[in-house]
């Protein structure tokens, strides 16, 4: 058993739900990690996380949580966190884009809000406490970028009346709502700027019809209708899920014809369960899933005021009926595998034992505070025919320590073993290597983290080399960028750079400028390393260094004096927030003769500048 440590670089303790994981480790009372592996729900275990709000954008799912403090005896929320997955297993942590301090006229309580995307622009609707009046309020932040940062879009309230939880949801014809209540249920029609509203607040009858009735009629409240109510539409039918009779809560939800009601309600979505007397829903559709948020206390340490996030798959009935879920361990089932030949996040986590996350030097997030027998599980990576080596980027300002690659479990086949040095910071980087056997197939990845006393080394990301073509069959050379141009040149006119002020990974990025048509980009020629017939994956991280093009991966094709092009990608909003994955599969085949095959990055019109990071093409 190991108490709470401070952090040699940051002094900060060691988050409570890894040192009570070792306390009970100590008594039994849950597996330590020689037992058998752990399943995947709750879905983030760094830290305490509440209020789940869902976000299906650009392929991926990007789920926003509310931050509960640890051992806390009461709401004690001071910011919000951001995860994504294309898999709905593994997730990738990318910290706290928003916080009580990005709105400088709120006191506290930063509660559960919902974030939805329109004019390019990303918008996340937060109740909290105005400082001025003491009172509960729906503030705006704003961000050009689903992973932020965000920023007050108002520099006051958007609506205040004292109540919480609001839900925004756009209708098919284009009109905004924003919902919000405890105990009431309020609506107001949002303009199309997303940050001003037409009209006034209106009040939602909560009737027994609509919304149940509430045994008891307890505190002159009729109907189950709670708090954090949760609108959306499908198949022409609106829902309305929400967190019903308190205290214990369930998830009840309601449908109606129209936005505004008028509400019937149907039923129980999921019984009042585990150790948390609230609970709060988020609901999307997926790569053609069904998937339910909700959260629970879970977690060692968890409980009414310390809850974490978990997620069903589901179906809807034929009649679009909600079936009633119960809270599982295992979670949904994974959408595809993970790719270990291109870069992965170290914060790319399908479990967490022991380790938190912190912001890394070189853009997103690291792995930190790592101790000895910490370990991080990636769910299903496909090794295929097999690896050859390992290699992560690692910092450590003591002596650093071991990665165990381990297949499985975390006592599960050792495939190799890497050192991490000391480099003398925690945010001063190295690459290291280490050779790899038995990784083939798809498998459960651990690694495990071994070493001394105290914390050990920060991780921040890793990759596999293939026993196939030693580059994963990445058709790109220098895929990475760190060498900077090397294999890389300008299709048409423009200059490209080689930049480590900007970066998704690593230590460099690429830019182009001096673009004088939209099919101006980075590119390589890649005519030697094309399979006739074949279909290729291609992932391209991108961002805008101004305006917010329309981005797109396109391969030209050159065969008997003709050129035809392959869109590898659909073409994604860029902008100069944040990064966007631009990903697809297309088949690449040709007739005759092949002389010119150019694999290139280009927008849908304009000549803005962008920046590219971390491509695949395989």
């Amino acid at each position: 058993m190991r108490p709470p440590s401070a952090h040699p670089a940051t002094g900060r303790p060691r988050r409570g739900i890894a040192w009570v994981t070792a306390l009970l480790c100590a008594l039994a009372l849950v597996p330590a990690v020689a037992g058998p592996a752990r399943a995947d729900n709750p879905i983030v275990q760094t830290v305490y996380t509440a209020d789940p709000a869902p976000l299906v954008h650009n392929g991926r799912v990007y789920l926003y949580t509310g931050h509960d403090e640890d051992a806390s005896t009461w709401f004690t929320m001071r910011d919000w966190r951001a995860y994504s997955s294309a898999d709905m297993v593994n997730w990738t942590d990318h910290g706290s884009p928003m916080s009580l301090a990005t709105f400088s006229w709120a006191s506290k309580d930063a509660w559960a809000g919902q974030v939805t995307h329109r004019n390019g622009k990303f918008y996340w609707y937060v109740p909290v406490v105005n400082r001025a009046t003491g009172r509960m309020a729906i503030g705006v932040g704003v961000s050009n970028s689903p992973t932020g940062p965000f920023t007050d879009a108002l520099g006051r309230p958007l609506v205040e009346n004292g109540e919480i939880d609001p839900s925004v949801f756009i209708d098919d014809d284009g009109q905004a709502y924003l919902y919000w209540g405890n105990p009431n249920l309020w609506y107001v029609r949002l303009n199309a700027d997303m940050i001003s509203y037409s009209g006034g607040p209106t009040q939602i009858p909560l009737t027994t019809a609509g919304f149940g009735a509430r045994p008891g009629n307890v505190a002159n409240r009729p109907t189950l209708y709670e708090e954090g109510p949760w609108v959306y539409k499908r198949n022409g039918l609106y829902y309305n899920v929400f967190a019903a009779q308190c205290c214990s809560e369930f998830i009840g939800y309601s449908t109606a014809p129209g936005p505004t009601g008028p509400w019937t309600y149907r039923g129980t979505v999921m019984p009042a369960q585990g150790s948390s007397f609230t609970n709060h829903a988020g609901i999307v559709d997926f790569n053609g899933n069904s998937y339910f948020f909700y959260h629970n206390g879970a977690l060692p340490g968890g409980g009414g005021f310390t809850r974490s996030v978990a997620v069903e798959r589901f179906t809807y009935r034929a009649d679009g009926t909600i079936p009633t879920m119960s809270m599982t361990t295992a979670g949904p089932p994974q959408i595809a595998p993970v790719d270990p030949f291109v870069r992965q996040e170290a914060e790319t986590i399908a479990w967490a034992s022991g380790v938190e996350t912190e912001p890394s030097s070189e853009g997103g997030m690291n792995v930190a505070n790592i101790e000895n027998r910490d370990h991080i599980k990636v769910k299903g990576v496909a090794f295929g025919s097999g690896a050859t080596s390992f290699t992560a980027r690692v910092a450590s300002a003591t002596s650093g320590g071991r990665i165990e690659v381990r297949l499985g479990s975390p006592t599960g086949t050792l495939a190799g073993t890497c050192t991490a040095p000391g480099t003398g910071g925690w945010q001063s980087w190295t690459t290291v290597s280490c050779g790899v056997s038995g990784a083939t197939g798809t498998q459960d990845l651990y690694l495990v983290f071994t070493g001394g006393s105290g914390f050990l080394f920060n991780v921040n990301w890793w990759q596999f080399t293939s026993t196939s073509t030693g580059g994963g069959g990445n058709v790109l050379t220098n895929p990475g960028l760190e060498d900077g141009t090397t294999g890389w040149q300008p299709r048409g006119s423009g200059t490209l750079a080689a930049g480590t002020g900007v970066v998704r990974s690593g230590t460099r990025a690429l830019t182009v400028t001096g673009r004088t048509g939209a099919w101006n980009g980075p590119g390589q020629d890649v005519t030697s390393r094309l399979t006739n017939g074949k279909a290729y994956t291609t992932e391209v991280w991108v961002r805008s260094t101004s305006g917010t093009p329309s981005a797109k991966a396109t391969l030209a094709l050159t065969a008997n004096g003709t050129t035809s092009y392959v869109q590898l990608t659909p073409a994604a909003t860029v902008n100069t927030g944040g990064w966007t994955l631009l990903s697809g599969t297309a088949n690449v085949s040709w007739t005759g003769t092949l002389s010119q095959a150019t694999f290139f990055v280009e927008t849908m019109a304009g000549t803005d500048g962008f920046t590219i990071d971390d491509a695949s093409f395989r």
